[in-house]
């Protein structure tokens, strides 16, 4: 896979609350809150995992997994993103889901168990690691863990499925409007760098209708536009453009966050 399709890479910094320790940083309670899932986790619990979880950075273009390939190890991104792609045999790529400080990717219950997508770093960072083998030592043990990871299992099945209606009802100007606020919601400022190229392969529409889409919002002035770099001026605008598009998996994303408060 071609990595230098999927946009400009962003520069990534160490996150707060780490410790470099002769060249390895050292797992801090405050360090792991930067991830939502592993803060919403008693401390306990949290601090339970921390001698499986390791820092790494996340360059972008990375390839986490590919599809088909066994599931091996876990991330909780913190200052990164990951898109979770479908990738057909002729090479046309489509974006189903998008992952960033709210979530986890590569869970897998059973050993031996295969992607059923492609997982690649669309925005550079950092995030926790560790071995799906972990994980599922620390989920059959019961408790808050396995409530949290279902919860958001079913916060992901909501953003794919809305993906899947979006892409055949919405307009694109919708499609994109859902797709840059997918985005705000994981990155930290209103400034995104992205080319018209990435977010055609992304929405797998042709980058010219991208091109007039982006046209369109800047001229009702919700958005600038300037080679590879768009500023988001009126979120709430967006956010009416994009209607249910978008409402439908933020809404249930925000309902796992009141879910997990009680695990």
């Amino acid at each position: 896979m071609n990595n230098t399709q999927f946009g400009v890479a962003a520069k990534s910094t160490m996150p707060l609350g780490m410790v470099p320790r002769e060249g390895r940083p050292v797992i801090t309670y405050s360090g792991t809150q930067q991830n939502e899932l592993l803060a919403a986790l008693p401390r306990q619990v949290l601090e339970s995992l921390f001698e499986h979880l390791e820092l790494v950075q996340l360059p972008f273009g990375k390839e986490l997994f590919e599809f088909g390939n066994k599931l091996e190890n876990v991330y909780f991104p913190t200052t990164a993103i990951v898109s979770l792609l479908y990738v057909m045999e002729d090479g046309a790529t489509t974006e189903i889901a998008v992952v960033g400080h709210e979530g986890v990717v590569g869970v897998s219950m059973f050993p031996g168990e295969r992607a059923m997508c492609t997982a690649v770093v669309q925005s550079a960072g950092y995030g926790y690691r560790l071995k799906a083998q972990a994980l599922r030592d620390a989920f059959n043990l019961g408790g808050p863990l396995p409530q949290l990871l279902m919860r958001y299992n079913t916060a992901l099945f909501a953003q794919m499925a809305q993906n899947a209606v979006g892409g055949r009802h919405s307009s694109i100007e919708q499609k994109l409007c859902r797709w840059l606020l997918d985005r705000l919601d994981r990155s930290p400022s209103n400034e995104l760098k992205v080319t018209q190229e990435m977010i055609s392969i992304m929405l797998g529409v042709r980058r010219e209708s991208i091109t007039a889409a982006a046209g369109k919002l800047q001229d009702d002035g919700l958005i600038t536009y300037r080679r590879g770099n768009i500023t988001v001026l009126d979120r709430a605008g967006l956010e009416r453009y994009a209607g249910e598009c978008y409402k439908v998996a933020k809404t249930e994303y925000d309902r796992l966050l009141v879910d997990v408060a009680g695990c």
